[in-house]
């Protein structure tokens, strides 16, 4: 059997496919390519092209894929296909995604045509829509599938297996079965290989595994990605506080949070937004990033005005001039390494109260050597450059001082903001660099003012 990764073309030629399709209007060949994907495959190659493109993609895949593919897209590439849609392809779709999928789609669409397609969904679709629905998005209950099978204690696995062998399937990604009483409270889980090879007249209550991980419906979503990272789970148990279950979360719905942390954590870093469309309008695309580079502006100033103070200094010795940028450059690259780990550590909930002090103090010492080796470099190089020993002592000196504050920065600022409620991965790289540059700055011109003008 070939493997399917050989069998798929790269990304960027699927890409180069379709434009080639489109330019020559097969539209039944782009059909028949279409038709050969996997409808993430097919979600990623909407995402890769522009909106004339996309719209005219869109219009050649077959109806039954829609709904999956409108699952996997992106929030902005999503919600301006569903612009193009009519009402009755919306209810179509609809009908044939996951409960959870629909749940994130609905959030998009306006009131009227929300209540058209939950009228038009069978009742125990709607009914489990709305049990999703109501709880809050980025919880574990919003994540959860209520597609999960549950058994009873008192009962051998041969009555298992016979009730299994008459369902038509098995719910994706069904590695065990839940054990409830009968008033739905949570027993344990049946690992459905102790199903297959335990012995038939063996009791569920003899091999079920009693303390199984579970989690409640209100648990924040990235706590429970971090539940299944330290325990390599395949599924968990959802449960209200009451300890009913209500559902499971697989190992699918969970690489998606991961992927969507990551993403934020990339794109908030440079003041995008996680859904952002590669691909979006000039304008709107233009309108989002201007306020990004108008609080960036501000700091620039800020920045500017150190420099502004030192005129006369920097017109007595070019020098000055031309060295400045490497103090500020190595401490904005020391202070982003210790900001990147300290927001990871913070995203894995590995720091806190107890260990922030260690951490605080083994940045110090790192940004303290690191600051020493590379300030003997620096000063050589630039005695040699310019020969003067006082330039080359001036910016060691500085560079010392620029680097411990860029390392005690990049662990203060992400801990601060976290503590106010801020994501540090939106705002704390700005915050950084402003530090760094002024501390740069003022240190070099500040020492060569005092020293050597």
């Amino acid at each position: 059997m070939s493997d399917p990764i050989e069998q798929l073309p790269p990304a960027e030629d699927l890409i180069g496919l379709v434009y080639d399709h489109l330019a020559a209007e097969d539209m039944a060949a782009l059909r028949q390519q279409i038709e050969a994907l996997h409808p993430a495959e097919i979600a990623n190659l909407l995402e890769s092209l522009p909106p004339t493109k996309r719209k005219r993609l869109w219009e050649v895949i077959p109806s039954v894929l829609e709904g999956e593919i409108l699952t996997n897209l992106g929030d902005e590439v999503r919600a301006t296909i569903i612009d193009e849609m009519a009402p009755h392809e919306l209810v179509a779709a609809a009908g044939s995604m996951d409960v959870e999928d629909l749940a994130d789609v609905l959030e998009e669409l306006p009131v009227d045509l929300t209540e058209t397609i939950l009228g038009a969904l069978e009742a125990d679709h709607r009914r489990r829509l709305e049990t999703t629905l109501a709880f809050e998005e980025g919880t574990a209950g919003r994540l959860m599938s209520a597609d999960v099978i549950s058994v009873r204690k008192d009962v051998t696995l041969a009555v298992v297996l016979r009730y299994l062998r008459r369902l038509p399937s098995l719910p994706q990604h069904t590695d065990a079965l839940m054990v409830i009483t009968e008033d739905g409270d949570y027993l344990g889980k049946l690992h459905l290989s102790d199903v297959v090879t335990g012995s038939p007249d063996a009791g569920v209550e003899d091999v079920m595994e009693t303390q199984p991980d579970w989690v409640y419906a209100d648990a924040d979503e990235r706590d429970v990605a971090h539940l299944f990272e330290r325990r390599d789970l395949i599924s968990v148990a959802v449960l209200d506080r009451e300890h009913k279950l209500l559902g499971r979360i697989t190992i699918d719905d969970i690489v998606d949070v991961i992927r969507s942390v990551t993403d934020q954590v990339v794109l908030k870093g440079a003041g995008l937004r996680e859904d952002e469309d590669l691909f979006a309008p000039i304008l709107p695309s233009a309108k989002r990033r201007a306020l990004w580079l108008g609080i960036n502006l501000v700091t620039v100033f800020l920045a500017a005005w150190v420099i502004g103070n030192f005129q006369e200094a920097l017109s007595k010795m070019v020098a000055l001039a031309v060295l400045m940028p490497i103090v500020a450059s190595m401490g904005g690259i020391a202070g982003s390494q210790t900001l990147t780990l300290t927001i990871r550590g913070l995203a894995l909930g590995q720091i806190s109260g107890s260990n922030m002090r260690w951490l605080a103090n083994k940045e110090v010492m790192v940004g303290a050597l690191n600051g020493i080796a590379w300030a003997v470099v620096v000063g050589l190089v630039s005695v040699l450059w310019f020969h003067h020993w006082g330039i080359g002592i001036v910016i060691a000196a500085a560079m010392i001082l620029n680097l411990l504050a860029a390392a005690m920065s990049g662990v203060a600022i992400p801990l601060v903001l976290n503590r106010l409620g801020i994501d540090p991965a939106l705002s704390g790289a700005v915050i950084l660099t402003t530090v760094t540059d002024v501390v740069g700055f003022l240190s070099f011109l500040g020492l060569a003012t005092i020293f050597l003008i």
